[in-house]
């Protein structure tokens, strides 16, 4: 099994001592330090790692006309002002497809119309600005709902 947690061996001699965590999980947030010892030097840096979380009730892919809630989550610490989504757009105040209070948005009958790229921006007090994409799929028929078949007489209709 491949660790999820790395240092990039050929890349030290360069100076790169990135860390690469992959997948990122929810418990692998907080503060991360690096120190670099060279002779009699130590130089050391800190990061925070924050995650924001995307989660679909049902989980992907979607049926057409279930009821679907997305709910986008992150790690921050300040209040959320507001959560905007959008969809297959660029965040831009033309693009905007919903605003609210909480970090979720239903969908009452989702539709073929409403598979592709999902983009939720967290708003927060201290005027942070967080966000993810995601790809919603939809399972259903794009075309006509009740499509009407004619089949000539003694013949089969499937």
């Amino acid at each position: 099994m491949k660790p999820r947690v790395s240092l990039q061996d050929s890349a030290l001699r360069n100076g790169n001592f990135s860390l690469r965590i992959e997948p990122v999980r929810s418990e692998d947030v907080g503060l991360y330090e690096a120190q670099v010892k060279y002779k009699t030097e130590v130089h050391s840096c800190h990061v925070e790692l924050g995650v924001i979380t995307v989660t679909l009730s049902p989980p992907n892919p979607v049926i057409e006309n279930e009821l679907l809630l997305i709910s986008c989550n992150s790690s921050h610490r300040a209040s959320l002002v507001e959560t905007c989504w959008y969809h297959d757009e660029h965040p831009g105040p033309s693009s905007r497809t919903s605003c609210s209070l909480s970090g979720s948005l239903s969908i009452r009958h989702p539709a073929m119309s409403d598979a592709g790229s999902w983009h939720c921006q967290l708003h927060y007090s201290d005027k942070e600005i967080i966000s993810a994409t995601f790809n919603l799929q939809i399972l259903g028929f794009d075309g006509p709902t009740n499509p009407v078949v004619y089949a000539a007489a003694g013949s089969a209709a499937d």
